[in-house]
């Protein structure tokens, strides 16, 4: 998920009543539900350098693990370095946070790296939990990496109490707590998380149920959008081609007369260059619906990888590309790789 988003939930695990459990649990719930993504440290490197390190050893359990711990004992330290102060005088305010518990700091660390590899495990780009012992990637991909209904239900259940606080200071009415508006966002995010599963599993029946091209399906997927938890990305894979439609979870049926089709190629000693060079290892082992062109070029020849599970059969869009240059003696010349799959001058 995106940072808003775990930001915004990690706020709302601490005002539905996690910030009465110890002193800084707001702070760890906010720092914890961003800390794995430190692992943007290591991997702006440059393309392949990307797949590579991105959701790694900090987006497994080990790492969480770790990072929980090593949040929770900084914010211990802080939290005998700097103890509450007592009131020196009789009209001074009194300070309400809950005092340091020990117990609680760490399991509230723990909720927020957690939850950030749960949340994280939801979408199409998966992890690997079970880092550095298996580098296989997982995913539920029920999930959009945004998704704008659930911003959307966080922003409200978190800003409408917080502007009704505002108004009732103005007009010395009592303050209306934060705690009713941070259950229902998390109320709706286990809800919406139920609805979209729900979907996702009803599209992989639709699409397991047909022939494509009278051939069956070999592998398949569904993959969601931004917005609509009914419309989804459909991938199917038979033993010649790859065929990407659009499904809509409430429509009885698929039409598989109007996928978009991308031909397998036939092996070739320039895409087996390609795919043993690093851009093209990283890349075949993070792609699930790995789709290859090759390409005859004055200087050799041009092969271009593709993850399907990121193309839109909408928008003419279809993403996720490493692209390796060949010369003659098949030794590789250049190689990258971009999100929009936009050639590179």
């Amino acid at each position: 998920m995106d940072n808003i988003t775990h930001t915004l939930t990690g706020l709302a695990l601490s005002q539905a009543g996690l910030n009465r459990k110890t002193r800084f649990a707001t702070l760890a719930l906010i720092m914890g539900s961003n800390l794995p993504d430190l692992d943007v440290l290591w991997s702006n490197g440059g393309g392949a350098n990307y797949l590579e390190y991105h959701r790694g050893i900090t987006h497994s359990l080990l790492g969480v693990t770790l990072l929980g711990a090593a949040l929770a004992g900084l914010l211990c330290y802080l939290g005998r370095r700097f103890p509450i102060a007592e009131p020196q005088a009789t009209k001074a305010p009194k300070v309400n946070a809950p005092p340091l518990d020990v117990g609680w700091l760490f399991g509230v660390c723990w909720i927020a790296t957690g939850g950030h590899l749960l949340m994280d495990f939801t979408n199409a780009y998966g992890v690997r939990p079970l880092l550095p012992f298996s580098d296989r990637w997982y995913a539920l991909d029920f999930m959009p990496i945004v998704d704008l209904l659930l911003l959307l239900a966080l922003i409200l259940g978190l800003g409408i109490p917080a502007l009704l606080r505002v108004i009732s200071e103005e007009v010395g009415a009592k303050k209306p707590a934060y705690q009713r508006g941070a259950v229902f966002s998390l109320a709706f995010l286990v809800l919406l998380w139920g609805l979209r599963d729900f979907a996702h599993r009803r599209v992989l029946g639709m699409l397991d149920g047909h022939t494509y091209g009278d051939e069956n399906p070999v592998r398949l997927g569904a993959f969601p959008t931004f917005v609509n938890p009914f419309a989804w990305t459909g991938v199917v894979e038979t033993s010649s081609n790859f065929h990407l439609l659009s499904v809509n979870a409430l429509a009885g049926d698929v039409d598989s007369r109007l996928s978009h089709d991308f031909p397998k190629p036939d092996p070739s000693p320039p895409l087996e260059a390609a795919l043993e060079s690093r851009t093209g290892v990283v890349f075949a082992h993070f792609a699930r619906f790995l789709w290859v062109q090759v390409e005859e070029t004055d200087d050799g020849d041009e092969v271009t990888l593709r993850d399907l599970r990121f193309a839109s059969p909408t928008e003419d869009r279809l993403g996720f590309a490493a692209r390796i240059k060949l010369d003659h003696n098949l030794r590789v010349v250049s190689e990258w790789f971009s999100f929009s799959g936009q050639r590179r001058n």
